[in-house]
């Protein structure tokens, strides 16, 4: 099957001119143009299943928008195979769709691409802003959600914006519990994959497995209790700031009451940014919420020189200190992850990591063995 073994067709910038914004070429990879649309996984005239529906910008399958397909999908069960193209719409799936597959025909992820451009302070047509939630391109609230092969991707620019401050941009925004992404990669700048619950008192359990996520500031955020492994981390450049940090990797905001936050392990954090312009963490303690404790663990992981290994995280607010939180490390690797300053990295010892294992975060649910 189609990996991030290979390079990613990720996303390119290219430069207007000088002085003039960065503009995002944003493209699916075209199928070869004999290949059918849904690849192995069969057609409107040759249904897998009943609940098999078939989607393709062309006009080739039941419906030519997700957001159309996820609407005539009521109830529970339902698998929508979409062929490759590029999808630019919103989409929401509400809570009552649950056990939802999406599948990318072509088993590659940059061949199906789920892509718009709302931000947190883009106006909305009725009034006011979207706000980070709103922005989101597409939005999963349903438990037993699972996506393979498919990018999802908020290509908002802040050059093309400069009116807006808000600069939040969710590429994708997943509440329900035993929500899988396989393969998947998540594009954006700030706030890019917002991993959260559907409400505080709700533990709801991700897994991410072999996907790519990239962006600059808390780029991987909220409440979830996500495993991330094996997954690629990449900062992006930034021209539009003077000084480092440019960024944050992960911004979790876990509630107190939950032992387990965000899990990244075996993965790989990359940049294309300037050596020590990022830092891999920061904790976000939401109004909403100023009893959250965030809990972070890397482990086993590649830290590149992009992270700022003397001082890799720091505060969101000075109120609730990232010491006082739950951060740690073990075993990891790569310029990023130089121990020179012990205070500034919090290490586990060999019993506690573990208990910082899919397992121990995730229970009885192994989404690790779907694919």
């Amino acid at each position: 099957m189609s990996s991030l073994h290979h390079p990613l067709s990720r996303r390119g910038f290219l430069a207007a001119g000088a002085g003039a914004g960065a503009t995002l070429a944003l493209t699916a990879r075209p199928a070869p143009a004999a290949a059918r649309p849904f690849g192995r996984y069969g057609s409107p005239e040759r249904r897998r299943t009943p609940l098999t529906l078939y989607v393709d910008p062309h006009g080739r399958g039941d419906f030519s928008t997700v957001q159309a397909a996820v609407t005539a999908a009521t109830g529970s069960g339902w698998t929508l195979v979409l062929a490759p193209g590029v999808y630019r719409e919103t989409v929401a799936v509400d809570a009552t769709r649950t056990e939802a597959t999406w599948i990318g025909a072509a088993e590659n992820p940059g061949a199906v691409v789920i892509v718009y451009d709302n931000a947190a302070g883009t106006p909305k047509p009725g009034g006011g802003t979207y706000g980070t939630t709103g922005s989101a391109t597409t939005t999963v609230q349903a438990d037993g959600f699972t996506a393979r092969w498919i990018t999802f991707a908020n290509d908002w620019l802040r050059a093309d914006h400069p009116d807006i401050t808000a600069t939040q941009a969710v590429a994708l925004k997943v509440q329900g519990d035993r929500s899988a992404f396989h393969h998947c990669r998540f594009l954006g700048h700030q706030d890019t994959l917002y991993a959260d619950s559907t409400a505080l008192g709700a533990f709801a359990r991700q897994y991410f497995g072999r996907c790519h996520v990239e962006g600059d500031v808390d780029f991987v955020f909220g409440r979830a209790t996500a495993v991330y492994e094996r997954c690629r981390f990449r900062t992006l450049n930034r021209t539009d700031l003077a000084a480092a940090p440019y960024g944050f990797v992960l911004a979790p905001s876990t509630a107190a009451a939950n032992p387990h936050g965000f899990l990244v392990s075996r993965s790989r954090i990359s940049s294309e940014a300037p050596d020590a312009a990022y830092k891999l963490a920061r904790p976000w303690v939401p109004s909403s919420d100023t009893t959250a404790r965030p809990s972070l663990v890397v482990r086993d992981t590649y830290l590149g020189a992009g992270i700022d290994a003397v001082a890799p995280y720091t505060n969101m607010s000075d109120a609730f200190p990232w010491q006082s939180m739950r951060f740690a490390e073990y075993r990891n690797s790569g310029p990023g992850a130089a121990i020179s300053v012990p205070g500034n990295r919090p290490q586990l010892g060999a019993e506690q990591a573990g208990s910082a294992t899919r397992q121990a975060y995730l229970g009885d649910w192994t989404p690790w063995q779907e694919c």
